[in-house]
């Protein structure tokens, strides 16, 4: 006698997308919905002139991740970009680099972000901050520009300030010279192996994030490079300061919570 099954939810396959309503569902903890196409975004000006400037670490660091996972990069004219599509762990990705110049990179994130249907909780933007000292990293959910105009634009564009960042530290200029002309120039020839290390930390952030959330990200890189992953003081706030992160990075997946403030203006102020 043949026994039927009893009807049940079908097993998923590789090939099966969930729906918007599914992957918001599942989104974990820290904020970063799973499963979701990912945008990774690497802020600096396009250009062979300007490809080692301080001003370019977003873009140096979205190139090693391509490289790291096999990724190449390809023209995209709507986007006014390259961009690299593929997976990064069990995550789908989408790498851009923005060739606007800095002060227009909300054109091509917004652009992205429409066409692709891409939430502003499912990106990622990395760039060069000088008010971080060089070879510090720090990644937050949420936040303002910090007067930095390639933030500022993409900020503007998306009408909302909800998703991750990851800041680079290039350090202050020295003695009298002004930021602008600091960030485009290449980082000093003794500085280059704290550089190079940093960009691989950078690099190992955006795989974290992608992989375990912002909570687990920041818990990780947040510190200073001799203690990345412990529990430590650093200039902005110490330990209770990266408390405060990981809290904000828990409740974007249950609330939207009033952005922080602004990191002080000042010396982002560039024209770059």
């Amino acid at each position: 006698m043949k026994i039927e099954k009893p009807a049940g939810r079908p097993s998923a396959t590789a090939d099966d997308e969930p729906s918007a309503g599914t992957n918001d569902a599942m989104a974990s903890r820290d904020g970063t919905p799973s499963g979701r196409l990912a945008l990774i975004v690497g802020l600096g000006n396009p250009g062979p002139e300007y490809a080692n400037h301080r001003h370019n670490a977003g873009f140096q660091i979205v190139q090693a991740l391509a490289k790291n996972h096999g990724l190449s990069f390809e023209r995209h004219k709507k986007a006014k970009a390259r961009v690299a599509e593929g997976t990064i762990g069990r995550r789908r990705v989408l790498l851009a680099k923005p060739q606007t110049f800095m002060n227009q990179s909300g054109k091509t994130v917004g652009r992205l972000s429409r066409d692709r249907e891409i939430p502003p909780e499912c990106i990622l933007v990395v760039y060069d901050d000088l008010d971080l000292p060089l070879g510090r990293l720090r990644i937050r959910p949420s936040g303002g520009s910090g007067g930095h105009k390639g933030l500022r634009s993409i900020i503007e564009v998306l009408g909302s300030q909800d998703f991750a960042r990851l800041r680079v530290g290039i350090d202050r200029p020295p003695g009298r010279l002004d930021p602008a002309e600091y960030v485009l120039q290449p980082f000093a020839a003794e500085d280059r192996t704290l550089v190079a290390e940093t960009f691989e930390r950078a690099v190992e952030a955006v795989e974290i994030w992608l992989a375990d959330g912002a909570v687990a990200a920041m818990d990780r890189f947040n510190g200073p490079p001799s203690s990345a992953g412990e529990e430590g003081h650093d200039e902005q706030g110490g330990s209770a300061g990266r408390e405060d992160e990981r809290a904000a990075g828990q409740a974007a997946a249950v609330s939207p919570s009033p952005p922080p403030p602004d990191l002080a203006a000042g010396v982002q102020e560039t024209g770059a």
